[in-house]
């Protein structure tokens, strides 16, 4: 699958993704990445297609890593 530029879209994800690393200083971390790559490619879906644009969106959304972590109850948790 390629982005509007021809640009897979697998680059775009990752790049976007190592900008943030790189944005705020943070060595990549597996958790982080799966959250971050998942929201990457809801921007993408979501009409947003250049690296720069998620990138920003990334950034503005996911301020550091503890914004990474999610805190959601797990399915046997919840009554």
């Amino acid at each position: 699958m390629a982005g509007r530029d021809g640009e897979p879209v697998v680059a775009v994800v990752s790049e976007a993704v190592r900008r943030w690393y790189e944005f705020y200083e943070i060595t990549p971390d597996n958790k982080a990445s799966d959250v971050l790559c998942h929201a990457a490619l809801n921007f993408y879906g979501d009409g947003y297609r250049t690296i720069d644009d998620i990138a920003t969106l990334l950034i503005g959304t996911y301020p550091g890593l503890s914004a990474t972590r999610i805190n959601a109850p797990t399915s046997q948790a919840v009554p």
